[in-house]
C-alpha cells in the first residue's frame, strides 16, 4: 500500500478545498482512496489476531465521505480532506464502539476508539448507569499501566455531576461525562513507514480492546434513533 499517495493527495486538496479542483483531479481521489482502502483491509487482518468480530466488515463499507455539511459552519470549505473509517462488529455505526481511524496531513491523525458521538443521550445514561454499577472495573481499565502509556479518557462533560448520581461516587468525574472516547496521536512522518504504522496501529488497538469492550457491554440494547 502507499501511504504516500494518499497523504499527497489530501496535501493537495487541503490547499484547493473547491469543488472545482475536486471533481477536475477525482482521478488521482480514486487512486488514494484505493491505497486506504487496501491499509484498512491490512489493519483488519491484524486487529482480527484478537477481535475477529469485525474480520467480516468490507472496507468499502467502513469509510467516510469528505463532503462537508457547511450549512450551520462558518468554515464553507466544502471538503474534509481527511480519510476516516471506523471498525466494529457493525461496521462504522458509532455503536458499538470500535476502532477509529483518520489520516489528515498536518500532524492531525490520530487512532481513535470509544463513545465520540454525545448526541444519543440513551448511549450516554447507559454508560453512566454501567460505570456508576461497575466503578472497579472502569479504574482497573483506566489504570492499567499499558493503557495510561498511551491513553487518557476524554470527552465533553458537564461541570456537575447530573441528577440521579451520588456527588460523592467514586467515578464522580467520570459520571459528568457525555462520551468517553480515546486519541493517540500519528506524526506525519509516521505514515513514510507502512509496515512500521500497521504494527503500531495494531498494537494501540489491542491495548484500547478492553476500554471498548467495557463500553460495549454498557451499551448492550442500544437502539439507533431513527429518523
Amino acid at each position: 500500500m502507499n501511504t504516500q499517495l494518499m497523504i499527497d493527495y489530501l496535501s493537495a486538496l487541503d490547499k484547493n478545498n473547491n469543488r472545482e479542483w475536486y471533481h477536475a483531479n477525482k482521478d488521482e481521489y480514486k487512486k488514494a482512496n484505493e491505497e486506504f482502502e487496501k491499509l484498512l483491509q491490512a489493519l483488519m487482518m491484524e486487529i482480527g489476531k484478537f477481535d475477529s468480530g469485525i474480520l467480516h466488515n468490507n472496507p468499502k463499507d467502513l469509510t467516510f465521505k469528505m463532503v462537508r455539511d457547511t450549512r450551520f459552519s462558518h468554515d464553507k470549505s466544502p471538503y474534509n480532506p481527511a480519510f476516516r473509517a471506523h471498525i466494529s462488529s457493525k461496521g462504522k455505526l458509532p455503536v458499538p464502539v470500535g476502532y477509529y481511524l483518520m489520516i489528515k496531513p498536518g500532524n492531525q491523525s490520530f487512532l481513535g476508539g470509544g463513545l465520540f458521538a454525545d448526541m444519543f443521550k440513551d448511549a450516554t445514561a447507559m454508560v453512566r448507569d454501567y460505570i456508576a454499577q461497575n466503578g472497579q472495573e472502569w479504574e482497573k481499565i483506566i489504570h492499567d499501566p499499558e493503557f495510561k502509556r498511551y491513553f487518557t479518557v476524554q470527552g465533553t462533560a458537564l461541570k456537575n455531576v447530573p441528577a440521579g448520581y451520588e456527588k460523592t461516587h467514586p467515578q464522580a468525574e467520570y459520571l459528568k461525562y457525555k462520551s468517553w472516547y480515546l486519541e493517540y496521536p500519528i506524526g506525519d512522518e509516521e505514515w513514510n513507514d507502512a509496515e512500521a504504522l500497521l504494527a503500531k496501529a495494531a498494537e494501540v488497538f489491542r491495548v484500547m480492546k478492553p476500554f471498548n469492550d467495557y463500553l460495549n457491554k454498557a451499551l448492550v440494547g442500544f437502539r439507533m434513533p431513527t429518523r
